[in-house]
């Protein structure tokens, strides 16, 4: 593809060593497309209080995978994204017609998908086939991903630039949004099928025991001291990427895992971030 081929000679032109390999090419241009996007979404996670269902919508990866080695997917990227889809809608539908919190509600369909999903993936000891999906391989990513991840990353910034204010609307004051006749159960909707998408399309970059964490710590940084929507939403952006890049590159140099390192970075900004928040507040 010329754009990956254009990719390439840029980097090229880099002084540092690591350049030279097209997996850490092709890498850091996953993490330049998927940690924007992350960050974007995670702004409204944080705000919505949603940590605990995207949670949910990364385990749910353990159903999506075992319902395509069931049917036969020698790629389970499909069956994953409509696990999730479905459990998205389900939150949605049932979120506001059942007495139970939302809390409980998200934690029974924790245990029903992850259960579900060991259950189906240990029969006759096979399990241990997909547990590279438990902490991901950003550096096995291959071209043809790059172009999902670059179409999911266009399509959450049509719909940030399409529905982003109506989000901020309904989720600052949902009866305020009802009055302005935007429809908060389709808004709402609609940004958990994004996420769920956007999640299980990266499951294989970072896994499923960290994805939760590249969503939130970026975000839960930035709100700690800024001001303001914008500021808010820039400053994720900046971190996410800021993490990205630097554990990358630091996994390579340090031979760890590149999405837990990443994690581990995101961690120390979100640490620094709150000190530095608590400092100035109390000044």
């Amino acid at each position: 593809m010329a754009g990956i081929e254009l990719w390439y000679r840029l980097l090229d032109m880099l002084p540092f060593g690591w350049t030279q390999y097209a997996f850490m090419k092709n890498a850091l241009l996953a993490v330049l497309l998927v940690t924007p996007c992350f960050a974007l979404l995670g702004t409204m996670v944080v705000n919505n209080r949603m940590a605990f269902f995207t949670d949910v919508l990364g385990h749910s990866a353990f159903t999506g995978i075992a319902i395509g080695a069931l049917l036969g997917f020698r790629d389970p990227t499909f069956p994953m994204i409509a696990v999730a889809v479905i459990l998205a809608v389900a939150v949605n539908l049932l979120k506001n017609r059942i007495r139970t919190s939302v809390d409980t509600l998200l934690g029974v369909f924790f245990a029903f998908v992850v259960a579900l999903g060991i259950m189906i993936l240990s029969r006759q000891g096979g399990f241990a086939k997909y547990t590279g999906y438990l902490i991901g391989d950003i550096l096995a990513v291959t071209p043809q991903q790059l172009s999902w991840f670059l179409l999911i990353a266009g399509i959450i910034l049509l719909y940030w630039y399409l529905a982003g204010n109506a989000m901020i609307v309904v989720n600052v004051n949902p009866s305020l949004a009802a009055s302005r006749n935007i429809n908060t159960f389709l808004i709402e909707t609609s940004f958990t099928l994004l996420l769920a998408l956007a999640v299980m399309l990266s499951i294989r970059l970072v896994g499923i025991l960290i994805i939760n964490s590249l969503l939130i710590l970026p975000a839960a940084a930035s709100r700690t001291f800024a001001r303001d929507m914008r500021a808010y939403t820039g400053w994720a952006v900046a971190i996410s990427v800021f993490c990205g890049v630097t554990g990358l590159i630091a996994s390579y140099y340090w031979g760890t895992a590149s999405g837990a390192t990443i994690v581990l970075f995101a961690s120390a900004c979100f640490v620094i971030a709150a000190i530095s928040g608590r400092r100035s507040s109390r000044r």
